[in-house]
């Protein structure tokens, strides 16, 4: 109860704080201010119309396009199912390894066979 109370206030603080700054600005600013006031308005509102009209435009498009691409197949369905396979994969690569340590390997070289004498040769 005490939120909607507040809200309620608020709002008409709002309501006051607007009405008092449309009658100072008609008092003190010129008239050709005021209209660059509202046609700045317009510009804006007509941008926010224009993004909006895009950006649900560019959905469209995708949800298309993906339509064409896969067809309809619940992408979300996919995605997890492809989760889960990396997760099964990777639980399978770590038992694999389990039983192997850095320790466990070879330490000489297979490819040493010792004749020459020297280490590591170059030549």
């Amino acid at each position: 109860m005490k939120r909607l109370f507040w809200i309620a206030i608020g709002a008409a603080v709002t309501v006051v704080v607007i009405r008092k700054g449309a009658a100072l600005s008609e008092r003190y600013l010129p008239a050709g201010a005021r209209d660059a006031a509202g046609t700045l308005g317009r510009v804006t509102t007509a941008a926010r119309t224009v993004k909006t009209e895009f950006l649900a435009g560019l959905a469209e498009r995708e949800a298309e396009l993906r339509h064409d691409l896969i067809g309809d197949v619940d992408v979300e369905a996919l995605r997890s199912e492809r989760a889960r396979d990396r997760a099964d994969a990777l639980r399978a690569g770590r038992a694999t390894r389990a039983g192997r340590g850095w320790a466990d390997g070879a330490t000489e070289d297979p490819e040493d066979d010792g004749d020459d004498g020297v280490p590591y040769s170059f030549f």
